[in-house]
């Protein structure tokens, strides 16, 4: 398939990635969405959420047509800061091209995804059930953006088939892996409370420290052995707090904190259960050991491998020659609040400069992306 008359995806990203739309500050990003949303006969909407701790973040939802399986689209516009500008070659909101490059921060994280998508639209008839959902708050607190825009959607009366995530996701050349999955990820903190004293007299005190070391080594590595589309779960701790400047006081408390990447063989419910029962189950000493979930875990999920995900394999084989890799590796993204809605994959460029200085994306794998998106679009609605 080769790239019709439409939307120039290269231009679009351009004009995204000019808008310095910093978590959670908007700026024109969705004025350039909407341009080129609407031509294309797409329903705008911004929603604005707020509360819950965080600040107020500004959402976009954008459908089109009725009937049908219906496709989401799911991304996010807002980045992170470009931190010394000076350190970059090209100016980091300028969208220059060199060479075939395009810079800038979101180029690759994830702008150009977005763009790419956008563009597909306007190469594949208007037919369909469509609609995107982008937030401009993936990037920090995550608290008002993609999580309440798909209750929001959700509540509007949308059900989903089958949504993508313009996340990248590709390692050295495009299509070459999606993510059908992601590990969950909680964070934790223990607070190991002991008795203050001089360290001259330790039998008038009761140090907390070797009991929060017998913790550590009790709780720190592999959970388990991992599952068939996952690595083991791993505990990891971050830090060991006890806030003392001197050398001669024994601390009255030391608070530990880690996090925990898991997989589909665990839930929130049941890794909080498993961490409770080994420090239940450890010689405190007499010491106590407090044991709390920091913020709101996010859960493991793997996407079923039919329907949507099965297309989309056969879409970028029949393009590229080769099937992609099945991938449930890295971090946390929006994904997993969509996948408690319908089957998600993530899809996008290679992301080996995302947050980096000169943060960029080769011309030709933005085109070939499209051209990608635009053939799985036709394909998957096509199956109806």
């Amino acid at each position: 398939m080769t790239l019709a008359e439409g939307t120039n995806p290269v231009q679009l990203l351009q004009d995204l990635i000019r808008q310095p739309s910093v978590t959670p500050e908007l700026h024109g990003a969705f004025d350039v969405l909407e341009a080129a949303l609407m031509p294309l006969g797409f329903n705008c909407e911004r929603v604005r959420f707020e509360g819950d701790g965080s600040y107020p973040v500004d959402n976009l939802f954008a459908t089109r047509g009725s009937g049908g399986k219906h496709l989401l689209f799911a991304g996010h516009t807002d980045v992170v800061p470009p931190g010394d500008t000076a350190a970059w070659r090209y100016q980091p909101f300028a969208a220059e091209i060199v060479d075939g490059t395009i810079y800038g921060r979101g180029a690759a994280d994830m702008k150009s995804g977005i763009a790419a998508f956008v563009a597909a639209l306007s190469q594949v008839p208007e037919a369909g059930h469509i609609s995107l959902a982008i937030t401009n708050d993936e990037e920090a607190d995550a608290v008002n953006g993609t999580d309440k825009l798909m209750a929001w959607a959700e509540a509007q009366g949308h059900r989903f088939d089958f949504a993508i995530v313009g996340e990248p996701s590709a390692t050295a050349r495009v299509g070459d892996s999606i993510k059908v999955g992601r590990r969950g990820s909680l964070n934790g903190q223990i607070r190991v409370t002991g008795t203050q004293g001089h360290v001259a007299y330790p039998d008038k005190a009761n140090n907390p420290l070797p009991v929060a070391a017998l913790l550590i080594g009790a709780l720190t590595g592999k959970l388990d052995d991992g599952t068939e589309h996952f690595p083991p779960s791993n505990l990891e701790f971050t830090s060991a707090d006890v806030g003392n400047e001197t050398t001669n006081v024994i601390p009255a408390s030391v608070l530990l904190r880690f996090n925990v990447r898991y997989n589909d063989r665990w839930t929130p419910e049941s890794l909080i259960a498993a961490i409770e029962e080994v420090i239940g189950n450890q010689d405190l000493r007499e010491c106590s050991a407090e044991f709390t979930v920091v913020g709101r875990p996010s859960r493991s999920f793997l996407s079923p491998l039919g329907g949507g995900v099965e297309t989309l394999v056969e879409t970028i084989a029949r393009r590229t020659g080769i099937p992609p890799e099945l991938s449930t590796g890295g971090g946390t993204s929006d994904a997993r609040f969509i996948a408690e809605y319908c089957p998600v994959v993530e899809f996008g460029l290679p992301g080996p400069t995302m947050h980096k200085v000169d943060e960029n994306v080769r011309v030709s794998d933005v085109e070939e992306l499209t051209a990608l998106y635009a053939q799985f679009i036709a394909d998957y609605l096509a199956g109806e």
